[in-house]
């Protein structure tokens, strides 16, 4: 069937012959329809000329494409407006040299004309009245694709389109066109389909052929390329992905050895072997884990958890967590050298600076109705009143609060459900001998209280993530912003602040809470006080480390599968062949047979919402976390993190050059506000993974035990981390409901994990010396390891400049060349009018 409604649609420089209905090869072309367009936007500069439209309907007459394309005169005027850097001289720096051993890297490169599909130039801004200071040998392809409908945008969404007797202020650009429904679509076509034609040799085939297919997964992107094409706000997300996953290689390889070395140390573990033993932890008897459901137990019924917990926390868990705290200074400083090559490669080292104030924002324009002066252009601007910004302010504020704060009650609402389900699970599996079956040995109730609430929890986070995600982008609209910089700065922000408390507030309590609150059995700790009978949760003998692990897998495996779920499988290809082919037949049976079959290939095509690239980066960042903050107690995480990333570098580029309609460029000179709050996570992973080597792993008990009691062994550690208590003294609420006849045959006290006093001593149930000592242990331990990290990262910080020092070469001679020539150039102009006046003059003195 066919659309109801006009359309529009932009068109790039390089498209097949077969395709171009009208218009020169290399024009930027829109379409609205034109008759609308002609009576409706009189002021558009667009409309002032007549080659710049090109319309073509179908035979019902309800639907329209208009093209439109910026005409030279256009192009130049407003790249003279923008300042957009063009270039005047070809670099004469020469390349680097060649280093040794690259042959190594040669499998990973792509072609020359694929990563330099431009030569390298000097770069001024575009002045209209000098264009034969610029290098201009055809003016079709002077302005890269990019530019060109970047500088369409531009005019558009600024124009008026209301009639000349008709005058209406709030009747401006494009997009309040497109939200009151008078067109239905407005986007950039792309080049040809990317796999019907490799002899055409467009940038899309290209993207789809060296960057977009799987197998390439190995190779480099070609960065310059995906920024001639899509502009440099994607160009600058693709290179720190890229970028992140290059380096995510040697985390993920010390992981790999870390995990490898708890597997190969795995006979050496005497304290797991203590606990295994039927005579050693056989004959231990431990207190119940919570009241009248859970039955006393022996303590070789964890042996297995025992085990997997030293996969996890040994003596290389303290190495890879040092290395991960220098491994994300040098990432953030070597990115900061990255990317400072790319703004001056990408001609955005003055972008910010000088184009801030030209990015104000359409809705800003038009919501704000007050007019003030500026003093520094001396112009009438809009600006919004300090009273209603601060009311906005306000409500946003408060909106941002209850939602962290449900989130906080989630939080609780599921550790309640762990209290209570931990009860449920003990009295299914509550042989107290543990002689049950198989599957009953894997799974004890701390396994599966543990797996189910981090699954619930998972669950929830998503569908809290799902409405936030709206609820942000409403209240950032509804502070109206003035610049687009401005505008995803706030986003940022709220959006950071949720996903942090939202992703990482279960681990934090499995890290940092669960097991430190919990008592003795004489006196146990409750939450929300003894009227809730929640009695908090304790940890394994093995420690809670093993669960902090489990959450952390759950809930960052479950987030990027479902993830690569939705951007891989969900959506359906209308790119295509055989579903364009499809489309296009069902329409033109409908009676829209001359269309062109590339517009309706693009109308068929994703619509690539305007935030896509931010949801792409809070998805990276919060990934960045998980193997940072947390990466202590999970070594594989940033090996899973590295599959991932390959996956999704593929996958989002698949989708960006078949699935997604071509976006509309626009420029970014970094990755703004993330590069604040990247380093803000390394400084605070620092911190997590000391705390969570000190308080949730058992690496410093076992180190005071066996440098101080135990004569340097760890024979008898089990013994001496569990305390005693007697069963007589154990209050009735607390007892299991079922009597236990095998218990009074074998023992009268039971034991529990903490180092307090026995029964029979005069401070029993008082924390030992040894308590005391292992605390001063840990908190010296938090000292010392971020004094010494804080030191190396701040060292490496600092040997480590920001900008290569070719890249300050370049940009200095640059700027050398751009006084020397401008010089040239107007004394070169000077001595040409005076010569015109001379010869004038003489002319006249003849006569």
């Amino acid at each position: 069937m066919c659309v109801e409604k006009p359309m529009q649609a932009w068109r790039t420089s390089k498209v097949c012959t077969e395709r171009l209905q009208a218009g020169n090869r290399n024009q930027q072309p829109f379409c609205c329809g034109a008759t609308v367009l002609t009576t409706m936007l009189p002021c558009c500069p667009l409309n002032q000329h007549s080659q710049s439209l090109y319309a073509q309907d179908s035979k019902d007459k309800k639907t329209y494409f208009l093209k439109i394309h910026a005409p030279w005169d256009v192009l130049a005027t407003y790249a003279d407006v923008l300042k957009i850097k063009v270039p005047f001289k070809g670099s004469d720096i020469p390349h680097a040299k060649d280093v040794p051993l690259e042959w190594l890297s040669h499998p990973f490169r792509l072609p020359e004309h694929i990563m330099h599909p431009q030569p390298d130039y000097f770069t001024y801004p575009f002045d209209k009245t000098k264009t034969d200071f610029f290098l201009i040998t055809n003016k079709d392809t002077f302005f890269p694709p990019s530019t060109r409908n970047r500088i369409v945008f531009y005019i558009l969404a600024r124009c008026h389109y209301y009639k000349e007797d008709q005058k209406d202020k709030e009747k401006v650009g494009i997009k309040r066109l497109l939200s009151n429904g008078t067109y239905t679509a407005a986007f950039p076509l792309h080049d040809v389909r990317p796999a019907r034609n490799a002899e055409c040799e467009s940038e899309r085939y290209s993207l789809y052929k060296h960057w977009a297919r799987f197998l390439s997964f190995y190779k480099e992107q070609p960065l310059n390329l995906i920024r001639k094409y899509y502009g440099e706000k994607i160009g600058i997300y693709f290179a720190w992905l890229g970028f992140y996953t290059e380096m995510l290689f040697f985390a993920a390889v010390m992981g790999l050895i870390c995990f490898t070395y708890g597997v190969l140390s795995y006979d050496d573990n005497i304290s797991s072997k203590e606990i295994c033993d039927p005579n050693k932890g056989g004959s231990i008897v431990m207190c119940p884990l919570c009241d009248k459901k859970c039955p006393f137990w022996r303590l070789n019924s964890t042996c297995l958890s025992s085990w997997q917990s030293h996969l996890f926390d040994n003596e290389g868990t303290v190495f890879f967590a040092i290395f991960m705290g220098i491994w994300v200074t040098l990432f953030l400083e070597f990115w900061k050298r990255r990317q400072a090559r790319l703004e001056y490669e990408w001609d955005l080292v003055d972008f910010e600076e000088e184009q801030q104030q030209l990015q104000i924002r359409p809705e800003f324009e038009i919501r704000c109705t007050n007019r003030r002066l500026n003093k520094i252009t001396q112009e009438m601007e809009p600006y919004l009143p300090i009273t209603s910004k601060c009311a906005r302010f306000c409500l946003s504020s408060a909106t941002v609060v209850f939602w962290i704060s449900l989130i906080v009650a989630c939080i609780i609402g599921v550790i309640a459900y762990r209290l209570a389900v931990y009860a449920a699970f003990a009295s299914i599996i509550k042989d107290p001998m543990r002689k049950i079956q198989f599957v009953g040995r894997i799974i004890t109730p701390q396994l599966a209280t543990s797996v189910t609430a981090s699954c619930i929890n998972f669950v929830i986070i998503m569908i809290l993530n799902f409405f936030y995600e709206r609820v942000a982008i409403w209240i950032t609209d509804m502070e109206i912003p003035k610049t687009h910089l401005e505008y995803e700065n706030r986003l940022t922000m709220k959006m950071f602040m949720f996903q942090f408390v939202n992703y990482y507030s279960s681990c934090f309590y499995v890290a940092f809470f669960k097991g430190k609150f919990v008592g003795y059995p004489g006196d146990y700790s409750y939450m929300f006080g003894h009227l809730t009978k929640l009695r908090n949760e304790e940890c394994d003998p093995g420690g809670c480390l093993i669960e902090l692990t489990t959450q952390l897998v759950i809930v960052m495996a479950g987030k990027q599968v479902w993830g690569n779920i939705q951007e891989a499988l969900l959506p359906i290809n209308t790119a295509d062949p055989w579903v364009c082919l499809i489309f296009t037949y069902f329409y033109r049976l409908m009676g829209c047979p001359h269309i062109p079959l590339i517009f309706y290939h693009c109308l068929f095509l994703f619509v690539t919402q305007s935030l896509l690239l931010f949801s792409r980066s809070v998805i990276s960042v919060i990934q960045f976390g998980f193997i940072t903050l947390f990466v202590a107690s999970f070594p594989l995480a940033p090996l899973l993190a590295l599959f991932n990333n390959i996956l999704e570098i593929r996958v989002d580029a698949w989708k960006f050059t078949t699935q997604f309609r071509r976006p509309v460029a626009s420029k970014a000179r970094n990755i703004g506000a993330w590069q604040e709050i990247l380093n803000a996570v390394a400084i605070l992973s620092v911190v997590t993974n000391a705390f969570i080597m000190a308080f949730t792993s058992d690496m410093i008990p076992r180190m005071v035990y066996l440098y101080t009691y135990g004569n340097s062994s760890m024979e008898g550690y089990i013994n001496n981390s569990l305390s005693i208590y007697s069963i007589r003294q154990i209050p009735e609420n607390n007892m299991p409901e079922e009597p236990n006849n095998w218990l009074a045959n074998v023992t009268e006290t039971c034991r529990y994990r903490d180092y307090r006093y026995p029964p029979d001593h005069q401070k029993r149930y008082t924390h030992t010396m040894q308590f005391w000592h292992i605390l001063a242990a840990k908190l010296a331990f938090i000292i010392i390891m971020e004094h010494v990290v804080f030191v190396v990262k701040f060292f490496v910080a600092w040997m480590i400049p920001d900008i290569p020092s070719d890249v300050k070469a370049r940009v200095k001679r640059e700027r050398y060349l751009i006084q020397e020539y401008m010089h040239n150039y107007e004394v070169e102009k000077l001595k040409l009018q005076l010569s015109i006046r001379i010869e004038n003059s003489s002319k006249e003195k003849k006569k």
